[in-house]
């Protein structure tokens, strides 16, 4: 009863307002509004709290972080022009193949072609080097491809065709292109595509019969075994006949002991183990129709094993040797060579035997670093053998396994700036409150009654809930104004600084390899000179391991000026390592004739100097177009009356160079060597000899005195360390001293060979348009 008059006030109202045209209709939508109001800016305030103490904490770390990342990237990964063709050779997660030629007295002693010594002076290749054809040669060519492999050799009198796999990459299609040379496989010259379906090609198989050529491509993924006939060789082709409905994988057709023999794969097949099956056909012809073999498969086994076919096979003194793909590591590690002992209709038996060719010790600084899976090797008519393999300097897989990495690495960064937020304060959650406070704020009937029956909401808040219970537990066990907490900080940081430079080490530095440049389509390799003794042996070590990675290193000669001469086996060298000691400790030695030296660049480079192997190659493009020249990376300008010899620095300041320190620059070894021990020169070497300096200063002076044009080249290091100062064993300690002797040098060489004040080059002014 007490509580009539206040309910019959409130009728009244509400009646009276509805009456009166909304007065009490204001009201009540006010109250309504307010509410709403009210709801709208808690909510707004606690977003706007969460994102001012977290968010903004969160993206000012990675500000941070990401500022630091990107430093690392300008400073350990420089643009470089890789030379290769517009719209080809991009990154692809199938690999970056590549094919190089092998020659060899027997099919079972194959030797590189650098090996071999050959020289093509119109490509500046000296020697050449493999590999031989890329994606890029192609690309050149005007087919764009991401990479070539499956090489196969048809020999046609004085010429060699190569068929080949290349993937196209603006379809992502395999093609089969086709090459020609007319000096054994020394320069290939680019003829196009021989071979283009609409499904994946690959694995070319050309063979001859009955004077018709014909080509037996894999193209499993059309479900067929076809073989096409040469209409106008080696471009013009059309099928001849479909041999098997099967999807088989790198089969051939081999004419032995009076039978065709057909071997492939089926990794269709149930129960088939990928790459680690082979089924063997037989036939009177190479159309068939063919009999399977009584044991089929004859190999069901592990993928390491080699029963993939991996080339052309060959008969060597009688017997049949099948090539085979061990893909134990990853897809296509290696090459295997069986010897076929029994091959009938009921029985086969094989033993594996050495190939013998060298594997790669460069890792991915090598062309076939990590993996090499194919190989065709003939008899030339004149009783060489010649042999095509292709190789590949990362795994398979490999981007995308980099990507992910990179992308964990990043993700691993956030956590760690979550936690330092958390030991800092600024971050008070880590689930924001309004998603996970179990039963906060109003709900309506059927919310809460879901909310109830759905067992995974009421888990997944609870765990939210509980995990914000650790940001408390974590600063109430870690002060951030303690020296512990301070420490942790910091761990936390560099932690979070190396976990960003991984992150984008894996994302944008690349596979890791330091790759050649080609010159003219063709690579070649140098020789790597310095001059040392006993003292400085710890110097020695480091860079003979390091150097002797670099992709065009062909061996490294170490001049042996004083003491007793280490062994070979004290140092881990990926390349021949010679050591030439000299009776006499003169610096004249650096540039004494050598007829061991089997290539025309050397690098003369002080056993104290430490540079990236892509440096090294940029300098060694720089002097192949510009072979008359001494190209270096430490130049100094020679300027003034009277002379005087100064550092880099003033070179900078006056912006211009006219000499290159010997101490890291690639020479001419048939022109500097024999210009240096000129019967002319030897009041110069006495000079040298005399003040125990000025080698290189005297070699600069006779490039000049011999030309009118430029030469000298300088190319920009990313950059270079002076072990020596670590090691203690310096053979300029006093450098005032050291630049007093090469002043007086400068005038005495002055005098016997002309000046060098005349000449001047700018930084950066270089007419191949390159700006290293």
């Amino acid at each position: 009863m007490g509580s009539s008059p206040l309910v019959g006030s409130a009728k009244e109202v509400g009646t009276g307002g509805g009456a009166s045209g909304g007065v009490g209709g204001g009201c009540c939508d006010m109250s309504m509004k307010c509410w709403c109001r009210w709801r709208c800016e808690k909510d707004y305030y606690r977003a706007l709290s969460w994102l001012n103490n977290g968010a903004i904490f969160l993206l000012g770390c990675f500000a941070v972080f990401g500022t630091i990342g990107m430093v690392y990237a300008w400073l350990a990964f420089p643009p470089a022009a890789s030379g290769r063709g517009v719209g080809g050779c991009e990154e692809d997660s199938e690999g970056s193949w590549s094919i190089g030629v092998f020659y060899g007295d027997t099919p079972f002693s194959l030797r590189p072609i650098e090996d071999a010594n050959v020289w093509r002076d119109q490509t500046s290749a000296w020697p050449v080097a493999n590999p031989v054809v890329t994606c890029a040669t192609v690309s050149d060519a005007g087919f764009p491809s991401n990479f070539v492999a499956d090489p196969f050799l048809y020999l046609q009198e004085d010429a060699i065709y190569l068929f080949y796999e290349t993937k196209n990459s603006v379809t992502r299609q395999g093609d089969i292109g086709v090459a020609k040379s007319v000096d054994n496989g020394a320069t290939w010259e680019q003829l196009g595509i021989a071979l283009d379906e609409d499904w994946h090609l690959s694995y070319p198989y050309v063979f001859n019969y009955n004077g018709q050529i014909y080509m037996m491509p894999e193209g499993s993924g059309k479900g067929q075994l076809r073989v096409y006939r040469a209409l106008d060789f080696p471009l013009q082709w059309k099928l001849e006949k479909i041999v098997m409905r099967k999807p088989l994988v790198d089969a051939f057709v081999i004419n032995f002991q009076g039978m065709f023999w057909l071997f492939g794969s089926d990794h269709s097949s149930f129960g088939a183990s990928k790459n680690g099956r082979l089924e063997i056909w037989y036939s009177d012809s190479p159309f068939g129709p063919w009999k399977p073999h009584k044991k089929n498969p004859v190999y069901n086994t592990n993928k390491s094993f080699g029963a993939r076919n991996g080339g052309r096979p060959f008969v060597y003194e009688g017997f049949l040797y099948r090539v085979g793909q061990d893909s134990g590591e990853t897809y296509g590690r290696r090459i295997r060579v069986f010897k076929v002992e029994v091959l009938t209709k009921d029985e086969f038996k094989e033993v594996e035997v050495p190939l013998g060719v060298n594997e790669p010790k460069k890792g991915r600084n090598a062309w076939n670093g990590a993996r090499h899976h194919h190989l065709d090797v003939q008899q030339l008519g004149s009783g060489e053998w010649i042999a095509v393999m292709d190789g590949d300097r990362v795994p398979s897989g490999d981007s995308m396994h980099r990507f992910i990495l990179g992308c964990a690495s990043v993700a691993g960064v956030t956590v760690i700036a979550v936690v330092i937020g958390l030991l800092l304060g600024a971050v008070k959650c880590i689930v924001p409150m309004n998603l996970a406070s179990y039963g906060v704020g109003k709900r309506t009937g059927a919310f809460l009654a879901w909310e109830r029956s759905n067992l995974t909401s009421c888990k997944v808040r609870r765990f939210c809930c509980r995990l914000n219970r650790f940001p408390p537990f974590v600063r109430s066990w870690v002060k951030e104004n303690t020296c512990c907490g301070m420490f942790l900080l910091i761990l936390l940081f560099g932690f979070g600084v190396t976990l960003m430079c991984a992150g984008v080490k894996y994302i944008y530095g690349g596979s890791g390899a330091e790759e050649p440049y080609r010159v003219d389509g063709e690579y070649s390799q140098f020789t790597l000179l310095t001059m040392t003794y006993d003292a400085r042996l710890w110097n020695l070590k480091m860079y003979v391991k390091h150097y002797s990675r670099c992709s065009s290193v062909k061996e490294i000669v170490v001049v042996w000026n004083k003491g007793i001469p280490p062994k070979l086996s004290d140092f881990d060298s990926a390349v021949p390592i010679r050591i030439r000691v000299e009776p006499k400790n003169s610096l004249n030695n650096r540039f004494k004739m050598d007829a061991f030296i089997r290539t025309r660049a050397v690098l003369e480079l002080d056993d104290d100097i430490m540079m990236t192997c892509n440096d090294i190659e940029r300098g060694f493009m720089v002097w192949r177009k510009h072979p008359e020249r001494i190209v270096g990376f430490y130049p100094r300008l020679i300027d003034g009356c009277p002379l005087k010899y100064r550092a880099e620095k003033f070179a900078r300041s006056h912006n211009g160079y006219n000499m290159i320190l010997t101490g890291a620059a690639f020479v001419d070894s048939h022109y500097a060597f024999r210009r240096y021990w000129a019967d002319d020169v030897k009041p110069g070497r006495d000079l040298v000899d005399n003040y125990f300096n000025c080698e290189d200063v005297l070699l600069n002076y006779l490039y000049a005195n011999s030309s009118t044009a430029r030469t000298v080249d300088y190319v920009k290091p990313a950059w270079a360390i002076d072990t020596s100062k670590f090691s203690g064993a310096a053979i300029s300690k006093d450098t005032r001293a050291h630049y007093r002797i090469r002043s007086r040098c400068l005038e005495k060489f002055s005098k016997m060979y002309g000046s060098l004040t005349g000449r001047k080059w700018e930084f950066g002014s270089r007419e191949d348009g390159w700006d290293l």
